[in-house]
């Protein structure tokens, strides 16, 4: 691991990945951020996500589902040369990346992110990473908030946030950029 004094707003990749490859930490404006540890419901909303909406469109892709995109958990992803993130599901059509494999950090801009809320990283993924995916051109944005269970999904227009709705645990609906399939909303949070 090589190490160096890294100045306020000026770390990159590199020193990100020299903490070493189990860190999680993101790269938010040249500044290292530590993530929180996952909670239970936290996973849950991951696996389920991967289960109803990585099954029809990333393993079903030419075996009855939709397919046509890359559905990946926590993967680090460059937007630019000073914010790498690690979303909590991100998606790509896979017209735009072609493959994903063996590159890290991924530097294809995602069609989707959804980030699942914590009660430490609200304000984070609502406001700060928000932002930064408006800019870098992130088409959809889904917010799973465990506590409330609820999905809120927007889609980038002319450079803001359109929000498409709001579903709570007894929905289901076909949400952009998903709308092949029906999600049922419960499914993706502990049961009651």
């Amino acid at each position: 691991m090589r190490s160096r004094q890294i100045e306020s707003g000026q770390a990159t990749y590199e020193d990100l990945f020299a903490l070493g490859e189990d860190a999680r930490v993101e790269l938010l404006d040249g500044n290292i951020v530590a993530l929180p540890p996952l909670l239970p419901e936290h996973g849950l909303a991951q696996s389920a996500l991967g289960s109803f909406v990585g099954r029809p469109f990333h393993h079903d892709d030419g075996r009855g589902g939709p397919g046509g995109w890359w559905i990946l958990p926590e993967v680090d992803i460059q937007l630019t040369p000073h914010d790498v993130v690690r979303p909590d599901m991100a998606g790509w059509k896979r017209e735009r990346l072609p493959s994903p494999w063996g590159q890290r950090p991924i530097r294809v801009v995602p069609d989707w992110i959804c980030e699942v809320l914590s009660p430490s990283n609200e304000r984070h993924d609502r406001f700060v990473k928000m932002r930064l995916y408006a800019h870098a051109g992130v088409a959809f944005y889904w917010i799973i908030n465990p506590a409330e269970r609820l999905l809120e999904a927007f889609e980038l227009h002319e450079g803001r946030w359109l929000q498409l709705g709001t579903w709570d645990d007894e929905a289901v609906a076909r949400i952009p950029p998903f709308e092949l399939i029906e999600l049922e909303v419960g499914r993706l949070f502990p049961p009651r």
